[in-house]
Formats: structure tokens, sequence, C-alpha cells
């Protein structure tokens, strides 16, 4: 192997995040040409979060919220100025006056069907549809929901659901590895790795409470999906980001997971008689 290919591969490892373990038994092969082969490297010692992300995914499903506009937004919706200035037809079809908003869940308790998500995604709904990722369409029923916190609890009906098994957000330091799973712009389910860039952030679109700061891509979409560590556990919920309504800038807001199952403690107890 030449000096170049070897710089090459060394490069790649050094980038991603968890290949220190790799970097370090083939890095210096690779920089004075003791690595006869690309093949040296069995696929089995290449770092990889497929095997966590297997376990983690179907338990993240895709909520599909809608509902009648409140009165207040009907008005906005008829004001003819509104209208021109969206470049809508001067008269209003009776769709608009229902909304659709998609974003996504985390099955926190698979025999109950318990489904924990943020409360903006599903606020003023009569309908919600809740798709798990072996394709199944689910009707959901809202348990509860704190207005403070941005947390609500949904039920769905179903056998062999999968829980994404909890972590402890207090644990977390700045600069530990955290991955957001969602459904993107209404995608199939997409996985993001980042950092912890911040702890005890004021959200700006959020006041209320503390979250946790990321660097991982928040897009639209990902609003209620899971924020794990790289063991696969629950460690924050997918809340909102800082930046334009079609991309990511960068900084990403999730809600703690223990400020998370306060609210959903009180919500259960309130709503749910439990086994």
């Amino acid at each position: 192997m030449s000096r170049q290919a070897g710089k090459r591969i060394v490069d790649l490892v050094r980038r991603t995040a968890i290949g220190s373990a790799v970097l370090a038994s083939v890095g210096a092969c690779a920089l004075n040409g003791a690595v006869e082969s690309p093949n040296a490297i069995p696929p089995s010692a290449m770092p990889t979060l497929a095997p966590m992300l297997e376990r983690v995914l179907p338990g993240v499903v895709s909520i599909a919220a809608s509902g009648q506009f409140s009165a207040e937004e009907m008005a906005l919706i008829r004001d003819p100025e509104f209208r021109a200035m969206l470049g809508l037809p001067k008269r209003m079809r009776p769709e608009e006056g229902r909304f659709l908003v998609q974003g996504s869940g985390i099955v926190i308790d698979a025999p109950t069907g318990t489904i924990l998500t943020t409360r903006h995604l599903v606020d003023g709904a009569d309908e919600i549809a809740v798709t798990l990722k072996d394709a199944r369409s689910l009707p959901g029923r809202i348990v509860g929901t704190d207005a403070a916190g941005d947390i609500a609890v949904i039920q769905v009906e179903a056998r062999d659901l999968v829980a994404v098994p909890l972590g402890n957000s207090d644990d977390l330091r700045v600069g530990d590895f955290v991955v957001a799973i969602g459904n993107p712009f209404g995608l199939a389910q997409t996985a993001t790795l980042g950092i912890v860039s911040g702890l005890g952030a004021r959200n700006p679109t959020e006041p209320d409470g503390s979250f946790i700061q990321t660097d991982a891509s928040i897009n639209p979409g990902n609003s209620g999906g899971a924020l794990v560590t790289l063991r696969g556990e629950l460690v924050g919920v997918n809340d909102s980001l800082i930046g334009s309504a079609v991309g990511n800038s960068g900084i990403g807001f999730a809600i703690p997971i223990a400020r998370a199952n306060r609210s959903v403690d009180r919500l259960l107890r309130r709503n749910v008689t439990r086994p």
C-alpha cells in the first residue's frame, strides 16, 4: 500500500467518532507501509452504529396529526392579503379548513402501547395516525399533554411493539456522542450523529425549562423522535432547531428524558390504570 493510500485510510478512521480503537491498530501500519492489502481490515473491525440502530429504530415511530384549524387560524387563512402573500387562490377550498402535521414518537412501554412525543406536534389534533417501522399504521389516542414541558403521551393497540431503553440524561456531559432518530420531511426513519454541545440550554422558541443542545441534525419531522446514546439509551426527546424551516444550522434542542419522565408519570397517573 502506498503512503498516500495509507494516509487516506487513517484520515477516514480519524474522522469517524468511534474509530479510535481501529486507528490505534491500523493507522501506524498504514503510514509505514506495513499493511499489505486494503482487505487487511476485516469488516467486523470497522466502526459502525448499525447494531445499535437495528435495536432502537423499531421503537421510533412516525406520527401524522390532523385537526380543524382554530377560529383565529381560520380568520387568518381567509384574509385576502394573507392568501395573496402565500399565492393561494382567492376563494378558500374546503380542505384548507384542516391541518396535517408530521413528526415522530418514541415507544416507551411496549405492552401498553405507550408512546412519548412532543405536545406541539399533536396540539389541537382530532385524528392521529401512528406508523411503525414495519409499515403498520395504527390509530393513536391522546392520553394527556403537558403544555409547560411540551410533552404528550399517546397510546396505540398493537402487538410486538419494541420500546426504546431509557437512559439517564443527568449523566450526560458536553462532548458525549448522541444520535437523533426521527422521520424528517416525511421521509423514512433517519439517524444523525453529533455531540452534546450544551446542557441546561435555554431554547429561544420554548422558554420553559432547560434543554440538551446538540449538533446532531434535528430537521422538521424529527420533533418527538429519540435522542439516544451510542449504547442506544434514550436520553432526550427531539424538540426543535434554530435555523430555516427546511434545514439544520447545527443547533438543535432535545427535552432531557429525566424532565420528560416526570411529565409522563403525571399524565399516566391521571389518565391510565396500568396493569
